[in-house]
């Protein structure tokens, strides 16, 4: 049975949870039913010390909801956690194939953009990857750098000397946050509706998709991701994880990520109460 979320606490105040995942806090307390525990969010992203607002008598089950950790560092808190008695859902083995999209991506195909990998800070040859794709956009094995003046995507105007300066930049921007290696990923043409495109993001959670949410800040009535689409992918190897939907220009849809769902953000569209009363129920509905 698992009846704990396990949030980080206020960068400022241990005994408090982070100020970013209060609305959760409360939805998971109030509507959710759930029982909670807060970590030290300084104790350990910056000393590596695991330090408990509670630390349980016998081993339970919990579900950490909190900020991303590159799978080593989550192994290592897994590890911790269980020394004091909190056995998390999603093992480090899920979180590695769910939270480093290369290690899902085969199983995803043929509905996500093509990909190509390479290792970090190794020159790629512009050239090549274009032949490959006539539109190509660049994260690394986990984000992105949206928001910023990072190109959106590169085609055949971009050279290699213009590529190279632009991923000095990227590896700037990610900093100690870079993960893996670089994804070099077909780029799609997203429809829009009224200048937005139209994604979900889904959470599975026990192989069943609990919810399907409005991602990108679509109104009115627009398409939605086929049912058939996302049954698809109920089983992917992890108990706990998200799956980003996108509409195309031509109305189909394809994915665009994947995520743990520890560490993936509730939809623009969700409700923190909703979102918590059907994790309980999903997640204990053979002990009710």
């Amino acid at each position: 049975m698992t009846e704990v979320i396990l949030f980080p606490s206020s960068f400022l105040n241990p005994r408090e949870v982070d100020e970013d995942l209060a609305e959760e806090y409360r939805a998971a307390r109030l509507a959710g039913g759930f029982e909670t525990v807060v970590f030290d969010y300084q104790a350990w992203f910056r000393e590596q010390r695991l330090r408990l607002s509670y630390v349980p008598e016998r081993e339970i089950t919990a579900v950490y909801r909190g900020w991303m950790m590159k799978p080593e560092q989550y192994a290592v808190f897994y590890r911790e956690l269980l020394s004091q008695k909190i056995r998390l859902l999603t093992t480090p083995e899920m979180y590695e194939k769910l939270h480093l999209f290369p290690r899902v991506y085969p199983e995803l195909l043929p509905d996500t953009a093509r990909m190509l990998t390479f290792p970090l800070h190794t020159e790629i040859d512009v050239r090549a990857c274009l032949k490959v794709f006539p539109r190509f956009l660049v994260k690394d094995y986990v984000k992105s750098v949206k928001g910023s003046e990072f190109p959106a995507y590169f085609d055949e105007n971009c050279s290699q000397e213009a590529f190279n300066v632009w991923m000095e930049l990227f590896y700037r921007y990610r900093g100690d946050l870079l993960t893996g290696g670089i994804c070099i990923k077909e780029f799609l043409d997203l429809k829009r509706y009224e200048g937005r495109t139209n994604e979900y993001r889904v959470f599975y959670v026990n192989h069943e998709p609990i919810c399907i949410s409005r991602n990108s800040g679509q109104e009115g009535k627009v398409a939605e991701p086929p049912t058939e689409l996302v049954q698809r992918y109920r089983k992917l190897g992890s108990v706990f994880y998200t799956l980003d939907y996108a509409e195309l220009y031509d109305g189909s849809f394809m994915i665009l990520e994947s995520g743990d769902g520890s560490v993936s953000g509730l939809a623009s569209g969700e409700d923190a109460a909703n979102f918590y009363r059907k994790l309980y129920r999903v997640l204990n509905q053979n002990q009710i």
